[in-house]
């Protein structure tokens, strides 16, 4: 088992930093999946009033925000961070249909999953699962997570990866089938450090919310990795949606930084 070096997961220092194509009258958009396309180029996006749109956070729902469109396509560990209160688009030079701020639990990190030139598609916070949106890059910082989460509902373990090379996997305990862990591609939105805590000391919320309970605990219903004080629940599907996991994988993700993605599935 190789235990991460990695610093802080709280500091993102790194400044956004794209490549520009313009080819006559078309834009060169590259999708993750490797994949090219080509769009017209459209006149840019008009100037938003911020105070008509609704926040994209884990508390709500944002039911225009687009659909991830390749839930099983592994993020390249790009994370973006947006200066102040800046708009999402339904796509590049689009229509604004929310808003997302600087802070979430904490500083808000998000995996880009598509670049468009100038612009790049995030995933979001807020419901419903795999919702997504469009950000202009020059209101961005961008750093990269050398960490993927990877959580097979099927096996019931969870996987942590540094640099494409496994960490360390271990059995922990899933939603129960009446409230299932969500799956496809979501991402670490926080870290929540209490040692007072019962049942976990750290906990991360995700950017995935459960399917089949609109609030629990007196929140939204937001599915998080923590520990578990019990561990004969390893290996089973007891949790209302959220992962828990034994002490030593809690210890290592205490320094995956905010961004992450995180890869469900239900092998």
């Amino acid at each position: 088992m190789k235990q991460s070096t990695a610093p802080s997961r709280a500091s993102w220092p790194i400044p956004l930093i794209l490549t520009l194509f313009a080819i006559s009258a078309l834009v060169l958009v590259m999708r993750d999946d490797g994949e090219e396309k080509r769009s017209p180029q459209r006149p840019a996006a008009e100037v938003v009033d911020l105070a008509e749109l609704k926040a994209s956070s884990t508390k709500s729902t944002i039911k225009a925000a687009p659909r991830d469109p390749r839930p099983e396509n592994v993020p390249n560990g790009a994370v973006v961070h947006p200066k102040r209160i800046v708009a999402l688009f339904d796509e590049p030079e689009g229509t604004a249909f929310a808003k997302i701020g600087p802070k979430q639990f904490g500083d808000t990190w998000l995996p880009v999953i598509t670049r468009n030139k100038d612009w790049v598609q995030v995933l979001l916070p807020s419901k419903p699962n795999g919702s997504t949106g469009w950000l202009r890059s020059t209101e961005l910082e961008e750093a990269h997570s050398r960490f993927l989460v990877k959580v097979h509902l099927g096996a019931r373990t969870l996987e942590l990866l540094e640099d494409g090379e496994q960490v360390g996997t271990w059995t922990v305990a899933i939603g129960a089938a009446a409230t299932p862990t969500p799956t496809g591609r979501t991402f670490v939105l926080g870290q929540i450090t209490d040692e007072k805590q019962p049942f976990s000391p750290v906990i991360l919320p995700l950017g995935s919310h459960s399917d089949t309970l609109d609030s629990y605990g007196g929140g939204p219903g937001t599915v998080a990795l923590h520990g578990w004080t019990d561990p004969s629940v390893f290996g089973q599907a007891v949790s209302h949606g959220c992962v828990r996991v034994p002490d030593e994988a809690l210890e290592l993700l205490r320094v995956v930084p905010i961004g992450t993605p995180v890869m469900v599935d239900n092998d």
